[in-house]
């Protein structure tokens, strides 16, 4: 189904793991339908020159119906200058310090006024907005525009979320994904936390109340409809998975290599993705070619992937007890290593001290900066994901079928790593008192990779190639709700 002669208007919060957003109009098929979206420029609340890179490489893949309306020959949309008090490489989300978080979303908040000029010039038919800016709807609805939200995150998270929030004296239903008490304190630390006035909480879940009659949720029924439906519940208003928001032209399942070939996911296709920070005058040829042919020599699910994304640093004792687990595991591995302060120029010798890369020689290669990670994942020689379970990754592992090693962090990703256990895709590396520990680590590891890796990739082929068949059903109930809200239906 299409949508046809409809304006949509996209507008995301600076936040890496939010761009898949503009993915969105690829997979709905918006037939003459302009789609405007919003990524404010360098001098106000902005996304860095990396993800200007991101964004207009996005734009360029989309139909010809996508453009960015901070044009500068249409002055009408132009965004007024917004002071952000933030160094240019700092934003965004990608490299923030955790003290700027707060700065970041007050000058995002600051957008409120230009926002309704926006609005006024575009007069589209429909606002798709992102979390955390429950003003975006308000403005929408004072000018009679229907607004609906985009969550970038699982529904299993939003449960737990909701659920303690709405129900607080209520048993949680599902005991499969609770958490422990030293990770649910720090969940309960950040929806608490409070910015510009507003916990973020409250920020959640007054966006939530203020969309439409429904909410768009960057997930699948296959694996997530308990969750969807608990969900819906809760809102009292209807949860719409959109799949994984991947591009499937090119996915093909080889049983006999155990991998999806051409699978790449909207961000990681581009040249800057938004899962590894961006070093200065990286030759992104010279890195994919040499990470391929160094996998090239590997044997097949021989060798572990190892990431914690793009927006959180290890601790020095966090990056200890991983790189004796590796070490001890004996497994061949690929290691994007960031940095906690990229403002000191460190070294991967000293984020790895004591003659780490001597001591595991070939067996590991270990890279700053940009990957081709969804190609990485989808090479034969992969035999497993060591990953912090951001939505984003946890999603492209199972879509390229690489068994998990769930390290979870922050926010919502114990529940990810909850998630990717309980559907049969992953195992978890337990910890100590909330602490890492590298026999736990290299055990994981091994169990995964040397074990129970045939396994896990069957059964996260099996769930690829189900949520493949169904994806043009989820879009099709998508674009139908979708023009029910445009036509006033």
């Amino acid at each position: 189904m299409f949508m046809t002669n409809r304006k949509v208007l996209l507008l995301l919060y600076n936040c890496t793991a939010h761009v898949p957003l503009t993915e969105l109009p690829n997979h709905i098929q918006l037939k003459n339908t302009i789609v405007h979206y919003l990524p404010l420029n360098e001098e106000e609340v902005c996304y860095t020159p990396t993800e200007d890179d991101i964004i207009n490489d996005i734009t360029r893949h989309n139909n010809d119906g996508v453009v960015d309306i901070d044009d500068d020959d249409n002055d009408s949309h132009n965004v007024p200058k917004i002071s952000t008090k933030l160094p240019p490489q700092h934003h965004t989300t990608k490299d923030l310090p955790p003290h700027l978080h707060s700065t970041l979303m007050t000058a995002f908040d600051a957008v409120k006024p230009a926002f309704r000029e926006i609005l006024k010039a575009l007069k589209p038919d429909l606002v798709i907005y992102d979390l955390f800016q429950p003003w975006t709807p308000q403005v929408a609805f004072e000018l009679n525009i229907e607004a609906t939200m985009f969550l970038t995150c699982g529904a299993a998270s939003l449960c737990f979320l909701l659920h303690h929030s709405k129900c607080p004296d209520m048993e949680f239903p599902f005991q499969e994904i609770s958490i422990p008490e030293t990770e649910f304190s720090q969940f309960n630390q950040f929806i608490n936390s409070s910015v510009n006035g507003m916990m973020n909480k409250d920020r959640c879940l007054e966006s939530q109340a203020r969309s439409s009659n429904m909410v768009l949720i960057k997930t699948s029924r296959e694996i997530e409809a308990k969750y969807v439906d608990y969900l819906t519940l809760l809102l009292g208003k209807q949860m719409v998975p959109v799949g994984f928001l991947v591009q499937t032209e090119n996915i093909d399942h080889d049983h006999d290599q155990g991998r999806i070939q051409g699978f790449v996911s909207g961000g990681a296709k581009l040249k800057n993705t938004s899962y590894n920070p961006e070093p200065e005058n990286i030759d992104h040829d010279h890195a994919h070619t040499e990470i391929m042919d160094w996998l090239s020599k590997k044997e097949p699910s021989s060798v572990v992937y190892v990431s914690f994304g793009s927006e959180y640093s290890l601790t020095e004792e966090e990056m200890e007890e991983i790189e004796h687990g590796i070490e001890l595991s004996r497994v061949n591995f690929i290691w994007v290593v960031r940095f906690r302060n990229r403002d000191h120029k460190s070294t991967i010798d000293e984020a790895l001290p004591g003659g780490f890369q001597e001591r595991v020689g070939e067996r590991g290669l270990i890279v700053e900066g940009w990957v081709p990670q969804a190609e990485i994942l989808r090479h034969p020689s992969i035999g497993g994901f060591v990953s912090h379970c951001g939505w984003g990754s946890t999603l492209e592992a199972i879509m390229s079928g690489a068994p998990i090693i769930a390290i979870p962090m922050v926010v919502d990703q114990p529940f990810n790593a909850k998630l990717v256990v309980d559907i049969g895709v992953g195992v978890a590396v337990p910890r100590e008192n909330g602490k890492l520990k590298r026999a736990e680590v290299a055990r994981v590891i091994k169990q995964v990779v040397l074990q129970e890796e045939k396994q896990m990739r069957r059964k996260a082929n099996e769930l690829s190639s189900r949520m493949i068949d169904k994806m043009d059903e989820e879009m099709d109930v998508v674009v139908d709700k979708l023009v029910q809200l445009c036509s006033g239906i």
